[in-house]
């Protein structure tokens, strides 16, 4: 066995090795848009164990980009191997180490039926933080609804409202386990640019002139069909609890009615209860669940 950091050279034999697996472990940086664009960087300390034939048996690829390293954490965008062996796995993380300067952890999604993974990760010391469903949404029928008065619903003005959507997101995320490091402008205005972007998709949601809730929608495909993404569904604290969150999220399935879409997609924290109830009430139905896996580096310093 050789391991070997990425480089020009072996940059396409990872992206072969992540189109050969993403459908066992969690695909959120692995579609084909994300493999296309993928650079060797600090910020993607990569690296793959390699067989004395010279084939591919594991890959470690972590994400400590700007937005990550704000939250002082790295994300496994994919922690695998063809070879139930802990001596690889043990291999691959003892490599990300020296990367992992100002980072307090390091986290991961695990499919619950990837077993090998689950023993794997757990014996090197890695914890459960949290789950998180995957629920899925057949479009038999559109429910209505009615917003309270002062009320509505306005579609996102891409180079108007980024600032207006970051506040609303990050006010109502920040004690949302994953996703309490505030986005920024920027980053709302390359979703914008992404080639998932639906125009139309990103809607705001005020009272009177005071916005209060956002929601997108995005194309995505489950099972080779396409299907839309719904996320973030997000009310600013101060309005929750009033039949807001069903609003906005009945307005993105008559969205994705309208744009020609037989389904939708979300995902959702097990502890965020309230979140979950309002889906299931809602018709969607659970498909996958993924484990969250944490490290925490802070006690190793």
């Amino acid at each position: 066995m050789q391991l070997k950091s990425l480089d020009e050279v072996n940059i396409n034999d990872f992206v072969a090795y992540c189109l050969k697996h993403r459908n066992e472990v969690d695909d959120s940086f692995l579609y084909d848009q994300d493999l296309e664009h993928f650079k060797f960087s600090s910020e993607n300390p990569t690296y793959l164990v390699y067989s004395p034939a010279n084939e591919v048996l594991a890959g470690v690829s972590l994400i400590i980009d700007d937005y990550h390293r704000r939250g002082r954490k790295g994300r496994f965008r994919i922690f695998h191997s063809e070879v139930d062996s802990r001596e690889i796995y043990l291999l691959l993380w003892n490599a990300l180490k020296p990367h992992l300067e100002g980072i307090d952890h390091v986290f991961m999604f695990v499919p619950f039926t990837n077993n090998q993974l689950v023993s794997r990760v757990e014996e090197l010391g890695f914890q459960i933080e949290r789950y998180t469903y995957v629920l899925v949404r057949q479009e038999k029928m559109t429910p209505s609804y009615q917003l309270p008065e002062g009320c509505q619903i306005r579609p996102f003005r891409p180079g108007l409202d980024e600032e207006i959507w970051c506040s609303v997101r990050n006010k109502s995320f920040a004690t949302l386990k994953g996703s309490e490091t505030p986005i920024t402008p920027d980053m709302v205005s390359k979703m914008v640019l992404d080639k998932d972007y639906i125009d139309g998709g990103m809607l705001l949601l005020y009272h009177f002139d005071h916005p209060i809730g956002v929601i997108k929608g995005a194309n995505d495909t489950y099972e080779g069909k396409p299907i839309m993404n719904i996320g973030p569904v997000a009310i600013d604290p101060d309005y929750q609890g009033k039949g807001l969150g069903r609003c906005l999220l009945r307005a993105a399935l008559q969205m994705a009615k309208d744009k020609g879409y037989d389904q939708t997609i979300l995902c959702v924290n097990t502890d965020n209860e309230g979140a979950l109830a309002l889906y299931l009430s809602e018709s969607f139905i659970q498909v996958e669940g993924v484990i969250c896996y944490t490290y925490n580096l802070i006690e190793l310093s």
